[in-house]
């Protein structure tokens, strides 16, 4: 059975084609001097919000990015943010570097608002170490090996005496992190300066360091043998000779050179360098184009799409972007399956797609699946001086992956699916980029159509916090003299500050969503919220922790003022305080 991985380029409407105005099918086109550079438009300037994470998906910090001349650091979330980087139209090359690890990259067409990235890095772990002129093997536990004839040279061209250490990975194509770990996407330029998209049956990296730590390259005028197991899974239909990929660090794309011949269960060819190499069939195909919404027409965004080919068992994945857009390359003039997934892994839907002869956009998908729950977290974040945040991001923590929205103003919203229809909780944390102050994580429960949030505190000095707003008055926040305690006459959370204060009382200490029958409000303006006015106020206990740890409860909703009922107040809270007893 054929499972040739076909990656789609996908990341903030990732849509690679190159040169592709017409409606044919993408086979890639001369660029008119051997470089494909010339095919991707003008300069732009462009946002990039993104995260980087080890093989495991854990955060790296103190990651070098740059795109364009633009450059940033990752937090301790892993994540960055670059704003107003210059790149192309139609290609931008985003690339990620720090001691101890293999460098990274991602290559996308930037779209207008943010461009979401995601790269997942490799450890530079030597596999053996080896010696200078002779020859020597190293072999990874696959089969896949490189024979070196022992002719190494540094950076400057000297030829290299002494201890080579060999570091080496193999990334197959059934991988399912293969689009987060292979550098730059298939995207390539072939011998004759064509652009082409590419369809890979095995990558590998090696890299070479001297006694120092030093890079090294195979000695000029030498090569080396590689020798790639190919996967069981491919072994059927790899062809009998194809062509072999490098991939250009500084051009941020894959370039011809040689191939490789397939003998047994490997594929053997000679390269006089190393970086990445990919064994690649050129493949046609051509762009498509999806969006998601919810039943209001709101974009679903950070949604997992993908498209599974005619005999295939693995979908390739792609996400949507914040507009509820997935594009990529999908393959020509084949009947394909395109399956959604709910944040969990869960199947929401399977529809039978193609086949397509031209660039294709799909009809606008509604997702109105009674197995998921659609809702929109809307929130502010601000900083010390309760002023609004503009530089820096909020993440969402829940099911499957973290979901990122930079901040416009002060405001963020985020447009997702619940798993069930069940009370589920997630988190929430605000990171203030020009004051370098978090929120830390706070927990919510979703609500539907939607989950209002307040205004989140980003300043580290501040452990608790009590924050309201009343219509359209400025944010109230009470920062001192908080307490919480559960005793058997129920729960209460409170705070004072200079001239205001707050009460909470509740009679349940059991995280859920709730009425002014199990809880009330006292100490803002125009009423005592209880179950004797007519109100709509909802409340969200989402965290009750044991003493010394968070009790975290949101309110929001509507209720009459106590002087003029035909006055109607809306209001919005968050209480994030610490128990006490």
């Amino acid at each position: 059975m054929n499972k040739i991985k076909l990656l789609m380029v996908v990341l903030a409407s990732m849509l690679l084609t190159i040169g592709c105005e017409s409606e044919s099918t993408y086979e890639g086109g001369s660029s008119g001097g051997g470089n494909i550079s010339g095919n991707f438009g003008n300069q732009v300037s462009r946002d990039f919000i993104g995260q980087i994470v080890d093989v495991n998906n854990n955060p790296i910090q103190s990651v070098n990015v740059k795109i364009g001349s633009t450059t940033a650091q990752t937090d301790s979330n892993g994540v960055f943010i670059i704003k107003s980087a210059a790149v192309y139209e139609r290609f931008a090359y985003i690339t990620a570097q720090k001691a101890g690890y293999v460098d990274g990259s991602r290559t996308m067409v930037p779209t207008n608002g943010n461009n979401n990235v995601k790269i997942m890095m490799l450890p530079l772990q030597p596999v053996q170490v080896i010696a200078s002129g002779a020859a020597s093997e190293v072999t990874l536990a696959s089969g896949t090996k490189v024979v070196f004839d022992g002719a190494f040279q540094d950076a400057n061209g000297a030829a290299y005496s002494g201890t080579v250490s060999v570091s080496m990975y193999h990334l197959l194509p059934s991988d399912a992190n293969l689009s987060s770990l292979m550098p730059g996407t298939l995207f390539a330029q072939d011998e004759s300066g064509n652009a082409k998209a590419l369809e890979t049956l095995g990558m590998l990296n090696v890299e070479l360091r001297g006694s120092a730590g030093q890079k090294l390259q195979i000695a000029s005028g030498h090569t080396a043998q590689m020798v790639m197991k190919i996967d069981n899974s491919q072994l059927a239909s790899a062809p009998a000779t194809i062509p072999l990929w490098h991939f250009d660090n500084a051009k941020g794309y894959w370039i011809q050179e040689g191939s490789a011949t397939k003998q047994g269960n490997t594929y053997v060819g000679n390269v006089s360098h190393f970086s990445w190499w990919n064994c690649d069939a050129q493949f046609p195909v051509i762009s498509m184009c999806v969006s998601l919404e919810d039943a209001n027409g709101n974009p679903l965004s950070s949604i997992q799409v993908g498209i599974i080919r005619s005999g295939n068992l693995y979908p390739v994945m792609g996400t949507t972007n914040t507009n509820g857009q997935v594009c990529g390359l999908v393959p020509a003039n084949e009947s394909l399956t395109m399956v959604i997934y709910d944040n969990c892994g869960g199947i929401i839907s399977s529809t039978p797609i193609g086949p397509f002869s031209g660039n294709t956009t799909l009809p606008t998908v509604v997702v109105n699946n009674p197995g998921v729950m659609p809702t929109q977290i809307q929130g502010n974040l601000v900083n010390c001086s309760n002023a609004a945040v503009t530089n820096g991001y909020v993440i969402l923590n829940y099911g499957n992956q973290p979901q990122y929205a930079m901040i416009t103003n002060g405001v963020f919203s985020f447009n997702t699916l619940v798993c069930g229809t069940s009370t589920v909780n997630f988190s929430l944390e605000g990171s203030d980029y020009d004051n370098l102050q978090t929120t830390g994580n706070i927990t919510y429960t979703f609500t539907s159509p939607v989950t209002n949030i307040g205004n989140i505190v980003a300043c580290n000095a501040v452990t608790e916090f009590i924050s309201y707003q009343v219509d359209n008055d400025p944010t109230v926040y009470i920062l001192t003299n908080l307490g919480a305690s559960y005793t058997p006459n129920g729960l209460n959370i409170h705070g004072n500050g200079v001239n205001t204060g707050i009460y909470i009382w509740g009679n349940t200490n059991v995280p859920g969503t709730y009425t002014t029958t199990n809880f009330s409000v006292e100490g803002v303006p125009g009423n005592y919220i209880s179950s004797q006015i007519s109100n709509t106020v909802s409340f969200n206990l989402s965290n009750f922790g044991a003493v010394g740890q968070y009790i975290d409860l949101t309110f929001n909703g509507t209720y009459p003022d106590n002087m003029n009922p035909a006055v109607t107040h809306t209001i919005t809270g968050v209480a994030h305080v610490i128990r006490d007893n």
